[in-house]
């Protein structure tokens, strides 16, 4: 396949910037061909095609980590090795990230609308969850549990998506991706029109401030989150790939098992870290720049 032969492991580890484009083009593949044959469901569809592009990459990224488990003792060099992984993943979730914010932006309302349907659903069930208040630091202990313990939960999604679908966690990635890519488009939209009534006029710098701030606001607690999630795909991931290749029966899936538990601990020190960003830093940061 084409898509597949676009990119590796080892070429992505030594170019992993390279998977922010190679993101933003299945993304908006993915988007086009979804409204354009199965419109009516395309905002689930969308989803699907970019996970069905980005698996082969993702599986292939996992199967090269066990290896790499197999071959390498030391903790350090194991999780230094892992981190480049990590790197090219990340970039290609932003190239996702920002291709459906900019279609959101882009296409017509009436397509949007059509498009993003799921994913709109989703950002005003959790806005009324949250009843208005998210940015508020009253009762950030409550909020940070309620955050922390749902970030948990879908970690451990990854995990069992990752364990016994092989690269299945991309499924969950794209899905946040989407909706995140949704938010931030929502957010531009209502900024500009906020701009539009306030100066009776648009320029570039409007349209480069209001996107820059919409991306922020979720990128800077988003982005420790979703790599909280990878690195927990990753540990569901090795192991996966480990019974597949019958390394369970080697004396190299005790450094395996090993590994995947200091990676799945890793991920929930992250997410704890991404939790007290979104809890305490962002609301403080987003007030002050509004």
């Amino acid at each position: 396949m084409v898509i597949e032969s676009l990119m590796n492991p080892k070429r992505a580890e030594k170019r992993p910037w390279a998977l922010f484009f190679i993101g933003f083009l299945y993304a908006s593949a993915a988007a086009f061909i979804s409204l354009w044959v199965y419109k009516q469901y395309s905002s689930l569809v969308m989803v699907s095609l970019t996970v069905v592009a980005a698996l082969p990459l993702v599986y292939r990224a996992f199967k090269h980590e066990e290896r790499v488990d197999t071959l390498i003792d030391k903790e350090t060099k194991l999780m230094i090795h892992h981190s480049k992984t990590l790197s090219f993943l990340l970039f290609m979730f932003l190239g996702f990230v920002v291709a459906f914010s900019l279609w959101y932006l882009i296409l017509p309302s009436e397509s949007t609308s059509i498009l993003f349907k799921s994913q709109t659903e989703t950002i005003y069930s959790i806005n009324n969850a949250a009843s208005g208040n998210y940015f508020v630091l009253d009762n950030a202990p409550e909020h940070f549990s309620i955050i922390f313990l749902n970030n948990i939960k879908v970690l451990m999604f990854c995990i069992f998506f990752a364990f016994f679908y092989g690269a299945g966690t991309v499924f969950i990635l794209a899905w946040n991706a989407s909706v995140i890519g949704a938010a931030t488009g929502s957010f531009v939209k209502t900024a500009l029109a906020t701009d539009l009534a306030k100066f009776g006029s648009l320029g570039v710098f409007n349209y480069i401030s209001s996107y820059s701030l919409g991306f922020f606001r979720y990128a800077i607690h988003g982005i420790p989150e979703i790599a909280a999630y990878f690195i927990g795909g990753i540990s569901g991931g090795i192991i996966s790939v480990a019974m597949i290749n019958h390394d369970i029966e080697t004396d190299k899936f005790k450094t395996i098992m090993m590994d995947a538990l200091d990676l799945f601990m890793l991920s929930i020190l992250v997410l704890f870290i991404a939790a007290a960003i979104e809890v305490y830093v962002t609301p403080a940061l987003i007030s002050g720049l509004g």
